[in-house]
């Protein structure tokens, strides 16, 4: 099997300096006060389409395109696809299920193309990681309380929805998956496994990334699962990366990120919001704030990887990068052999 350069080259590149990812893609949408009209371009979906932001790949690739190179302007060495509810469970809120392949390639290809640009421009090797969301249906918990048995959707249906979103951003040049946001253990390992028969059917690597959200400050995920035995779940995987997403602002997160960097003997990854919505859902922490927060996770030697998810701009992303300059790298944790199983929480058993 052909091994992946990129991801060769994105551990040579993160055992020099910390890293940036960029942030979120629809707060910078929000920015565009797009109409009904730019979203549907020129496709007859016979739903109304406003807020359907994967699809702009599409029918504003100018957005899109312009909101990926101010994240690259602000330092970012990876960007991501503007994809992560471009599969067919999502897309079907908006009638849109046949555009997903073309979702997805044409996310994968903006980012691959203005990534590239950047590279050839300063020497500095650039990203691209093809956003995978966890969907809007799960697998662990049932949607009717009056039938706990009940599921929405079956795993192999899951693999299949996510096999078709991997290979769309695979073709499209993106040089990772990234499996985020994931509230729902079994359904990232539905992504994991789409991956690996994706990569089986291609014969090259398709590194993945794996990024948790958190709930609540107990630190478990929607399906209960600790940060401790989420990582002993989908350890297996060997993950490029492991991470934390979303969630809380930098500041709630610490402990989290501080708990998962103790365990993970891979790159770690974080990325939290911009702080935590007001009651209108704004976002308020600036960038400044949120640098200093980052800087400090630098300077405890927690991460390799940062970015920002909900309610950050490439000013945050500018903030970290000036914030984590000059620190150096966190070390990947060294693991005792052990037989290490997971449930809701983890058991160890000593070698």
């Amino acid at each position: 099997m052909k091994k992946s350069i990129a991801a060769e080259r994105l551990r040579e590149e993160a055992s020099k300096r910390i890293l940036l990812t960029d942030g979120a893609f629809g707060t910078m949408i929000q920015r565009y006060n797009l109409d009904e009209a730019a979203y549907r371009g020129k496709y007859d979906l016979g739903h109304d389409q406003k807020g359907n932001n994967d699809l702009l790949v599409l029918t504003r690739p100018d957005v899109i395109d312009a909101i990926t190179r101010a994240y690259l302007d602000a330092g970012s060495d990876m960007v991501s696809t503007n994809s992560f509810n471009a599969n067919k469970i999502s897309q079907s809120d908006y009638n849109a299920e046949s555009l997903v392949t073309d979702m997805n390639r044409q996310a994968a290809a903006i980012a691959r193309k203005a990534a590239d640009e950047y590279q050839a421009k300063d020497g500095r090797p650039r990203f691209v990681a093809g956003a995978v969301g966890p969907t809007n249906k799960t697998l662990s918990l049932s949607p009717d309380v009056n039938d706990p048995g009940y599921r929405a959707i079956d795993f192999d249906h899951l693999k299949e929805v996510y096999a078709h979103q991997v290979s769309g951003l695979i073709e499209g040049g993106a040089d990772f998956i990234l499996i985020e946001t994931i509230f729902d253990t079994l359904n990232a390992k539905a992504g994991i496994m789409a991956v690996l028969e994706e990569s089986q059917r291609l014969q090259r690597e398709i590194p993945m990334m794996i990024s948790m959200t958190i709930t609540d400050m107990s630190g478990r995920n929607l399906s209960g699962h600790s940060i401790e035995a989420f990582w002993y779940a989908v350890r297996h995987a060997k993950p490029l990366t492991i991470g934390l997403n979303c969630s809380f602002g930098a500041d709630k997160l610490r402990s989290h990120v501080k708990t998962l960097s103790a365990l993970a003997d891979t790159l770690l990854m974080a990325y939290p919001n911009a702080g935590l919505p007001n009651d209108l859902g704004q976002y308020d922490e600036m960038p400044e704030t949120t640098g200093h927060f980052i800087e400090e996770w630098a300077q405890s030697g927690m991460v390799n990887i940062v970015g920002g998810c909900c309610g950050s701009t490439p000013e945050h992303i500018a903030a970290m990068a000036k914030a984590v300059k000059g620190y150096p790298p966190r070390k990947s944790a060294k693991m005792a052999p052990a037989m290490r199983l997971a449930g809701l929480d983890p058991m160890i058993v000593p070698a």
